[in-house]
């Protein structure tokens, strides 16, 4: 009996898209990386990704200061834009937010109230049932395992005129990909480019901005 497609494929269908047949883009000595032909996602193989007890340990080991001037000026490239944009008293979601994150904190001292959710660090779903004006996930969308069904989930979230609002490293080339540090951090398991924005935001009908090297504005227009 002839193997299905998915079985015959290494790299399963593409996380964002769905579609099989992804090309394999580039390999170091710990995973491989497949490309897809349709959204151009990068991504690593099902069989290579971290349990989630793994995963979480990984993150145990950072330690983000929500007061720490110089991460406030890394989450500042995406609060700046953000706020320019935001009506006053907006209510948002702050997506994968970690134990200790400063954009709420910044976006709260900017008059702004925002829910948390993180899966390991604060897991209550209920704010996952509620509409918002803006929606955040700074340095969040390369860790997911499902990101083509996560983000839909977020987006269904928005309200007509919400920004979904992204900070992510993009891949260039495979060139530059093979000699890139971002790939090295084992939780970093998709990766994305301005093609593939542009292929998501076509996809939404979503407006598309993209600010500096890792700053993805996404606005929904009904």
């Amino acid at each position: 009996m002839a193997a299905d497609s998915d079985s015959a494929d290494p790299a399963g269908r593409c996380r964002l898209c769905t579609k099989a047949g992804a090309e394999l883009f580039c390999r170091d000595g710990r995973r491989h990386y497949y490309r897809c032909k349709q959204c151009l996602l990068v991504f690593v193989p099902p069989m290579q990704l971290l349990s989630a007890v793994a995963e979480k340990a990984e993150y145990d080991l950072h330690q983000n200061d929500p007061d720490d001037p110089g991460y406030r000026r890394f989450l500042g490239r995406l609060f700046e834009p953000l706020q320019a944009r935001l009506p006053p008293s907006s209510h948002g979601l702050d997506f994968g937010c970690g134990p200790a994150s400063a954009l709420p904190v910044m976006l709260a001292e900017a008059g702004h109230s925002v829910a948390l959710y993180d899966r390991f660090y604060a897991p209550d779903r209920a704010v996952l049932q509620r509409r918002y004006d803006f929606i955040t996930a700074t340095e969040v969308v390369e860790h997911l395992h499902r990101p083509g069904a996560e983000l839909r989930q977020l987006w269904a979230l928005l309200r007509p005129g919400g920004v979904l609002a992204l900070m992510t490293k993009l891949v260039v080339d495979g060139e530059a990909f093979a000699r890139w540090h971002y790939k090295n951090d084992p939780t970093h398991v998709v990766f994305f480019s301005r093609e593939t924005f542009a292929w998501l935001a076509a996809e939404w009908r979503a407006e598309l901005e993209i600010i500096g090297q890792d700053v993805i504005l996404l606005t929904r227009q009904s």
